[in-house]
């Protein structure tokens, strides 16, 4: 009778010693004694029975037990944690007797394979019977199972699995196979994964990475325990800065810039706001949870694939080490000739690069933040008294507007600018024939795409408020505001009219406004335009009837400031003007955004975004100026701008930050003052008007109506 178990049978994984010792017990018992056989009958009936009574171990007795035997096992073997190669040295030594004896020979016939029990695939694992003893004793198959049932269960699964895989051996195979090739895949591509959109493309998956090549050379030289810990963490780090690279994306398609792992964070709950007012809340809530499961099931994925890949690298350790050295050495040689493909270096080292950047973007921000509070501190009229502040502009009625996404592309763009721009030149003559001139030039925006606030604060504080932190900074601040170096004359009321404030507005100090219309006390009862609360012709309905009409009996002018909203994206429904008496509750325009675009029909499509972004820049540029020609007097001087350039996939790819400015006013006196500033006359700036920093139009505008500097240093 043959020694050697079925193929595929559980038996080759057992412990050849533990059926020695079963051997030798049953020859001491007197059954066998009377019986008289001979040892070698003795020994082929132990063995006989060797699949029903030996006991399964871990990989890890088995390792102590033949801690000579290689027990990394090809992925998708069908046997247990002994190869078939290793079983078949153990039969050819069994006539020498001991087990210990057969795994030394079934060792040294597998000299490629490294001595490793760590293989984690489910192909390679083996259990120990929850009630047996150790190795090489015979477990008692009526004692009663004390196991917890979860354990129980598992073992179950475990041995289905692997009963499955011994009755399909070659699917098993196959679908080891194909699970590795997938890990790699996935390795790969988060390796390799772009920040921007323009570069998700095919060839830049075509170079080979640095880090996989290191990463190689470090995992073939671990131990067990080490590499399977080393191997999770770098798969964990290459998913989390995949995970940001997709922020990247999102961040330059939308603001135009990378996304700061240190200042961006707050961003998503406005960001969320947003989904939830052009999508509604159920959607919102889907997205959400779509999100954060598929950021935490990708890091988790690519950490598991990791550990697989290097299973399967220390089982081929020999093939592996000469693969790694020669992936090495090609991109060494890709490297030092500049090898490219299409336009794009053979030799990559993308993922090194971004978690560079992303070290050296923390430091600046750091460093900027210190800097930033310093700058801040100086101001050239932080020491200005009031009565020496704006002396020009005593008596006016003076409105500062900004217009949401109101940047250069929609006046030059070749889908947006011919609508926008035949809207601009007929208010110009309507605006001309009520009595006003208006002259206009541009403005290098802080931001772009988004975050208006920046652009807002930038323009009134006179500093460079690129990103939140120095928000913060400025708002935390005593440094003067635009809008509050007319409240501190004495001679003005100062007034804010924000349709898009819909929660508490603490800036509203640094701003010096008296008072402050949010959202809720318009009066409005119509229904919203996507993100945007309220039409604009409603807001500047309201500003008249709630602000502008209203007697001053403090013999104080008017200073407002007002943000429209209905231009911000995805412009989808866009209101339409209506009779100005006929607003009412805003009720009236119920039927226009029933019968307006869909916004999930508009963002999707870049050419139809356009097209809706330049119309609705062109309603809001209309209600501002049919307002001015309805309610403007004498008096009233009007400084409206954007805040900021639309999102890159209406702007365009590398398009300006610029916005435009306009001064419009019926005193000719007003707009002599900026003479000296070349700026275009009526409301559309030429192509080669004079452009400033943002920053740069307080000091101009206040030195421009005769304020006395007096510097602030500390």
């Amino acid at each position: 009778m043959s020694a050697k178990s079925p193929a595929g049978s559980p038996a080759r994984g057992k412990s050849e010693a533990g059926a020695a010792a079963a051997a030798e017990t049953k020859a001491d018992s007197p059954a066998d004694a009377d019986a008289g056989t001979s040892p070698a009958a003795k020994t082929e009936q132990v063995e006989a029975s060797a699949p029903e009574r030996a006991v399964e171990t871990s990989p890890e007795t088995t390792a102590e037990a033949a801690p000579e035997t290689g027990s990394d096992a090809t992925p998708g073997t069908a046997s247990g944690a002994v190869t078939s190669l290793g079983a078949e040295g153990a039969e050819a030594a069994g006539a020498e007797g001991t087990g210990s004896e057969a795994a030394e020979k079934a060792s040294a016939s597998t000299p490629d394979t490294e001595v490793d029990s760590s293989v984690t695939d489910a192909d390679t694992a083996t259990e120990a019977e929850p009630n047996s003893s150790a190795a090489g004793t015979d477990a008692d198959p009526d004692a009663e199972v004390t196991t917890p049932r979860t354990w129980s269960s598992r073992l179950g699964l475990r041995r289905r699995v692997r009963a499955w895989r011994e009755k399909h051996p070659v699917a098993a195979l196959t679908l080891s196979w194909v699970v590795t090739f997938l890990a790699a895949v996935l390795v790969y591509i988060c390796l390799e994964m772009p920040n921007t959109l323009g570069q998700l493309r095919l060839m830049e998956f075509a170079r080979i990475p640095a880090e996989a090549i290191m990463v190689a050379v470090i995992l073939l030289s671990l131990p067990r325990r080490a590499r399977i810990a080393v191997a999770a963490i770098f798969g964990a780090l290459v998913g989390a800065i995949a995970v940001l690279n997709m922020f990247d994306m999102g961040f330059n398609e939308y603001l135009g810039r990378h996304f700061n792992i240190i200042l961006d964070w707050s961003l998503f709950g406005d960001a969320r706001g947003y989904l939830k007012d052009t999508f509604g809340g159920a959607a919102t809530q889907v997205i959400t949870v779509g999100l954060i499961a598929l950021i935490v099931v990708l890091i988790v994925l690519v950490a598991l694939a990791m550990v697989r890949l290097s299973n399967v690298l220390v089982t081929y350790k020999a093939h592996a080490t000469r693969a790694t050295l020669i992936a090495g050495t090609v991109w060494i040689t890709c490297s030092a000739l500049a090898l490219e493909f299409h336009g794009i270096p053979l030799a990559a080292d993308h993922t090194a690069g971004v978690i560079k950047y992303q070290v050296r973007a923390v430091q600046e921000t750091l460093r900027d933040e210190a800097e930033f509070k310093k700058v801040a501190k100086v101001d050239a009229f932080g020491n200005t008294p009031g009565s020496q502040l704006v002396p020009d502009l005593r008596g006016k009625d003076m409105i500062f507007t900004f217009i949401e996404s109101y940047g250069r592309s929609a006046i030059e763009d070749p889908i947006m600018a011919p609508g926008v721009d035949a809207t601009l030149a007929a208010d110009t003559k309507a605006l001309s024939k009520a009595g006003f001139a208006a002259k206009s030039g541009w403005l290098t925006s802080a931001t772009y795409g988004g975050s208006s606030w920046l652009g807002h604060s930038t323009t009134m504080s006179g500093l460079w408020v690129s990103n939140q932190q120095r928000y913060r900074t400025v708002m935390a601040s005593d440094h003067l505001s635009l809008t509050d170096a007319f409240k501190k004359t004495g001679a003005f009321d100062t007034v804010g009219v924000m349709p898009g404030i819909q929660k508490g507005w603490p800036e509203q100090s640094f701003y010096g406004l008296d008072k402050v219309y949010n959202a809720f006390q318009l009066g409005y009862q119509g229904p919203k335009f996507s993100w945007s609360t309220m039409p604009d012709q409603y807001a500047l309905q309201q500003f008249q009837n709630q602000v502008h009409s209203k007697p001053r009996t403090d013999g104080k002018s008017l200073m407002s400031l007002l943000i429209l909203t209905s231009s911000h994206q995805p412009w989808a429904p866009i209101p339409k003007l209506v009779p100005w008496d006929q607003l009412g509750n805003g009720s009236i325009f119920d039927s226009i955004e029933k019968a307006g675009n869909k916004a999930s029909s508009v963002i999707a499509d870049t050419t139809k975004s356009r097209q809706e972004y330049g119309k609705s820049i062109q309603y809001s540029v209309n209600s501002l100026t049919q307002w001015l020609e309805r309610y403007g007097n004498d008096n009233t001087v009007l400084v409206f701008l954007g805040d900021h350039q639309p999102i890159a996939r209406v702007s365009g790819n590398h398009a300006s930050r610029d916005v435009p400015i306009s001064i419009v006013a019926k005193d000719p006196k007003v707009l002599e003052k900026i003479d000296s500033w070349n700026w275009s006359d009526g409301l559309r700036p030429a192509h080669d008007a004079p452009v400033w920093k943002m920053s740069s139009f307080r000091d101009k505008f206040l030195t421009a109506y005769g304020s006395t500097p007096h510097p602030k240093t500390n």
